[in-house]
């Protein structure tokens, strides 16, 4: 049986509060550019349609997808409405990507080397890097998209790695950037206005 497909549908989640930062990370600049701006340009890159999981009235010419539930319930409320936004798409996929609006140096190889470790229309396909599990960067595959609506709507506190050890799930090492002023995390996340200066230092040495 052939393996799924790539997804062609990008979701990038910027549902936060950005308590960190102190102001809306989608509007925050690095080197001229907006965060979420930078992000959608390495999406585009690796040929994806590119969408954002956002608030209705933020100012962007990406097409929006909103949470389709009430308050404010987290990453997964984002992944969630990403996967419902991909199984009404005309075109159908196996598979949507979801990637944070706080990581401007995610590698340009993220969907194709995600997409090796898929091995069923069932599968949950994670990245790492340097030790560490990034869970909402990943590929979702839409099959789950009811199992993902009950388990946000039941008792427990709707953590990511919660829902993943509970589904088949594959995790895909992504190795540092090697720059002049030391090796850099790939999804090096902007949390805070530190993590944003680090950023503005490292930023001419990305590819």
């Amino acid at each position: 049986m052939p393996l799924p497909s790539a997804p062609a549908v990008a979701v990038i989640l910027a549902g936060g509060l950005s308590r960190r930062m102190g102001r809306d990370k989608a509007e925050v600049l690095l080197a001229g550019t907006r965060l979420v701006d930078r992000v959608a340009a390495r999406l585009r890159h690796q040929n994806l349609s590119v969408f954002l999981n956002a608030p209705d009235d933020l100012e962007t010419s990406l097409p929006l997808v909103p949470d389709t539930l009430e308050g404010h319930r987290g990453p997964l409320a984002g992944i969630l409405a990403a996967m419902r936004h991909a199984a009404s798409a005309p075109h159908p996929m196996n598979h949507v990507l979801t990637v944070p609006i706080d990581s401007p140096f995610m590698p340009l190889n993220l969907a194709a080397k995600l997409n090796t470790a898929v091995t069923s229309d069932e599968s949950i396909v994670i990245a790492t890097s340097q030790g560490t599990l990034h869970p909402v960067v990943g590929f979702w595959p839409i099959r789950l998209v009811d199992d993902l609506q009950a388990f946000l709507e039941g008792p427990e506190n709707p953590r990511v790695k919660t829902f993943l050890s509970s589904h088949q799930t594959a995790y895909v090492d992504f190795p540092e950037i090697e720059t002049p002023l030391g090796p850099v995390d790939p999804f090096f996340n902007v949390n805070t206005p530190e993590d944003l200066r680090l950023a503005h230092r490292y930023v001419e040495f990305m590819p």
